[in-house]
C-alpha cells in the first residue's frame, strides 16, 4: 500500500514539475500539423533559432543557484550588446574582428550595470523578479537618452549615416551588414543539406562548460549556500550581498555576450526596441524547458529554447490556416508567453505554501 502511494505521488510530482513542458509539446504537437510547414524547413528554422537565441537564455541560470530567481534585468546586458555593436559599426570595424571586439566593448557596460542591478536587487530581497523587470524599464530610458540625445550631440559619431536627419541620436534601425552571420558563417559545415553554425554552437558548449566549471569553485559554492539559505550562509561567513551582486554580473556580462551573438545572426539592430522583449522571451523558453524561480539546468535550457521556439515557428502558420489570420497565432504565441511564466510562478507559490503547512504539521506533531 505504502509502495503504490509513493509511486502515485512520484508521477504527481513529475507530472507537476513537468506540467509546461508537457502542455507545450501538446500545443505543438497539435499546431504542427496544423501549419502545413515541412520537416526540412522546420529543422532549418530550429537550427537558426537554437544558435541564435540560447546563449542568451543560459544567461539566466547563474542567478537562480544563487537564490534571486527568474532575471529580467538581462535586458541590461542586452542594452550594453548593442551600445557596443552600434560602436564598432560606427568605426566599420568588419567581420569576425568587429563581432569580437562588440563583445569585448560590451563586457564593461555589462559590468557597469549588472554592478547598478545587483546593488538594487539586494535592497529588494525576496521581490528580485519583479524588481528586476522594473529596473529594466528604468535603464531603457537611460539607454534611450544617451541614444537618442546623445549621440551626434555629446558623443561624437563619425558615421553620419547612422545618425537621424536632425544630427543627433541613432536612427531607428542599425544595418550590420559589415559583421552579419560573421560568427555564424565563420567554419562552414554542411550536413544533409543543413549549414551547421559551427562556431556560434562552439560558443554555446563553451558556455555550458564554463557554468558547470564555476558551480564546482568556491564562487559558485557560495552562491548555491546563498540561495538555500541566506542566514546560514551570514553565519557561516560567507559575504552574501557581494556574492548576489556577483551574479547578477556574470548573468548581464553573458547577456551582453550572447545579444551580439543574436544580433549579428539577425543582421540588423532594432535600437530602441531589439533588447525589450530579452528577458521576457528568454525567461518563458527557460521555463518551457521545465525549470522553475528556484531550480534550473543547460537541459532545461536547451530543452525549452526548441518548444518555444517550435511553437513560434508553428503558431502563425496554423493560425492562419485556421482563422485566414497569422495574426492570431502571433498573438497567441505572446500570450502563452506571458501565460508560462504566470502558471509557473503560481505553481511555485502553491508548492511553496504547501511545503510550509507540511513543515507547520511535522512541527506540531501531526
Amino acid at each position: 500500500m505504502v509502495e503504490v502511494v509513493d509511486k502515485n505521488n512520484k508521477v504527481k510530482n513529475f507530472i507537476l514539475d513537468n506540467s509546461v513542458p508537457i502542455l507545450i509539446l501538446i500545443m505543438v504537437a497539435i499546431m504542427f500539423p496544423l501549419s502545413g510547414l515541412s520537416g526540412d524547413y522546420l529543422v532549418r528554422e530550429m537550427i537558426e533559432r537554437i544558435s541564435r537565441n540560447l546563449f542568451l537564455i543560459m544567461s539566466l541560470l547563474i542567478p537562480i543557484v544563487a537564490g534571486m530567481g527568474l532575471n529580467f534585468g538581462i535586458v541590461l546586458g542586452a542594452m550594453g550588446g548593442q551600445l557596443a555593436l552600434i560602436l564598432i559599426t560606427n568605426w566599420h570595424i568588419m567581420g569576425l574582428q568587429g563581432v569580437f571586439l562588440a563583445m569585448i566593448l560590451s563586457i564593461p557596460f555589462s559590468i557597469l550595470l549588472g554592478y547598478v542591478g545587483g546593488v538594487i536587487l539586494n535592497r529588494a530581497k525576496g521581490k528580485e523578479m519583479i524588481t528586476s523587470m522594473i529596473l529594466g524599464y528604468f535603464i531603457n530610458g537611460v539607454y534611450q537618452l544617451v541614444v537618442l540625445y546623445s549621440m551626434g550631440k555629446i558623443i561624437p559619431v563619425s558615421d553620419r549615416t547612422l545618425l537621424l536627419s536632425s544630427g543627433r541620436g541613432i536612427k531607428n534601425t542599425v544595418d550590420l551588414t559589415e559583421i552579419a552571420k560573421s560568427v555564424d558563417n565563420a567554419i562552414p559545415l554542411n550536413i544533409f543539406g543543413y549549414d551547421i553554425p559551427v562556431l556560434t554552437l562552439l560558443f554555446i558548449v563553451a558556455l555550458c562548460f564554463f557554468i558547470i566549471w564555476f558551480r564546482k569553485t568556491k564562487l559558485g559554492q557560495d552562491m548555491r549556500a546563498v540561495g538555500q539559505d541566506m542566514e546560514v550562509s551570514k553565519s557561516a561567513g560567507i559575504e552574501v550581498n557581494k556574492v548576489r551582486i556577483y551574479s547578477i554580473v556574470i548573468s548581464t556580462v553573458l547577456a551582453g555576450i550572447g545579444q551580439v551573438i543574436y544580433l549579428q545572426n539577425l543582421g540588423t539592430i532594432n535600437t530602441y526596441n531589439s533588447h525589450e522583449q530579452i528577458g521576457m522571451f528568454s525567461v518563458a523558453a527557460l521555463l518551457i524547458g521545465g525549470a522553475s524561480v528556484a531550480r534550473a539546468t543547460i537541459p532545461n535550457a536547451i530543452g525549452g529554447v526548441i518548444l518555444f521556439h517550435t511553437m513560434f515557428v508553428v503558431a502563425p502558420r496554423a493560425g492562419k490556416e485556421l482563422m485566414g489570420s497569422s495574426q492570431i497565432g502571433e498573438y497567441f504565441r505572446v500570450f502563452i508567453s506571458y501565460g508560462i511564466i504566470a502558471l509557473v510562478l503560481i505553481i511555485y507559490e502553491w508548492r511553496r505554501k504547501k511545503e510550509k503547512e507540511r513543515e507547520r504539521e511535522k512541527a506540531i506533531g501531526f
